[in-house]
């Protein structure tokens, strides 16, 4: 239960997903259009089209797992994906947590929702 960590391979789907998909639908376009077994132990990631919404597929033993999360406000900063050579990108637990977070390593790039919460602490 919540294995995540860096020992895990990550692998962004590179396509805008409907985020209605659940277990058996987002492991079909793993198989189908990643070409990789959703059963090996990778992490695939999953984000929409406005890119306000993420999951996280994984099969950990004892059965396949979602992590979804949804921003109240503000978007996903994706990595660039012009060196994807198909349709995944291979990306780092590091990456991942900065994604999940919203943190951007230019200052002046931050995303709205990290300013509502320096907004916050004042």
């Amino acid at each position: 239960m919540f294995s995540l960590g860096d020992s895990n391979r990550y692998l962004l789907f590179s396509e805008p997903t409907d985020m209605r998909k659940s277990f058996h639908t987002l492991s079909g376009l793993v198989t189908n259009i990643m070409g990789a077994n959703p059963h090996n132990g990778d992490v695939f990631i999953f984000i929409n089209k406005h890119r306000n919404r993420i999951k996280l597929l994984h099969w950990e033993p004892g059965g396949m797992v979602i992590y979804s999360k949804m921003l109240e406000r503000g978007t996903f900063a994706l990595p660039d994906l012009s060196s994807a050579t198909s349709s995944s990108y291979v990306m780092q637990w590091r990456d991942l947590v900065l994604l999940v977070e919203g943190i951007m390593e230019k200052a002046d790039s931050r995303q709205n929702r990290l300013m509502h919460l320096r907004n916050m602490q004042l």
